[in-house]
């Protein structure tokens, strides 16, 4: 059990760091390299030294085998909830026993985007859709953008929808917006429930 999870640890790095090479097709995300002025406001910390050692979301990536990932090279684009977003989201969504591992790496992988985008990114790509814009995610999923209020808005498949409430933290492997929800992954994009065999509800 123990080597199976490790091997789906390996395996969604080696994906995470394969997405970051490439660029998205959605048109909103950008190509998955740094801009001199994004390299000198990053400093020299990595997403995972700058996030808070005792937040929901670490612990989560922990369980998840991706903090290592976002010590490495990326760039990559994260969705932090905080941590009263863990209250409101479905059962389980924090849960850190270890054979929880695959749904929550199917969570965490729904958050995050290859290459750095900034919300001024995300907000153009609005923008240049109309009042919508698709962006992959490293997960296999999509995150739908808008504007309301005066706010980035993202929403999940289901369209629950997460306000970026602080963005553009930036780190020298990619950047970090603080969102207030949880996005779900969609069940074609997720593994199987705790509990659960794929194929089986």
């Amino acid at each position: 059990m123990r080597s199976h999870a490790y091997a789906l640890g390996l395996t969604t790095a080696a994906l995470l760091a394969t997405a970051a090479c490439k660029q998205s097709n959605t048109g909103a995300n950008e190509p998955a390299t740094q801009t001199p002025a994004a390299q000198k406001a990053a400093g020299t910390k990595t997403i995972a030294a700058g996030l808070a050692p005792g937040s929901r979301f670490v612990a989560v990536a922990k369980t998840a085998g991706l903090d290592q990932t976002l010590a490495g090279p990326g760039p990559y684009t994260v969705f932090v909830p905080e941590d009263a977003a863990f209250d409101k989201a479905p059962a389980g969504t924090s849960d850190t026993k270890h054979e929880n591992r695959p749904q929550l790496t199917g969570v965490l992988t729904n958050l995050i985007l290859p290459g750095t985008v900034l919300v001024a990114d995300i907000d153009k790509a609005i923008d240049a859709g109309k009042g919508k814009a698709v962006l992959a995610t490293m997960g296999g999923g999509t995150l739908t953008a808008t504007k309301e209020g005066g706010k980035t808005v993202l929403a999940d498949s289901k369209g629950d929808k997460a306000t970026i409430t602080k963005g553009d933290e930036q780190f020298t492997n990619g950047v970090v917006h603080e969102v207030d929800a949880v996005l779900m992954p969609s069940k074609t994009a997720q593994g199987p429930a705790v509990g659960q065999k794929a194929g089986k509800r």
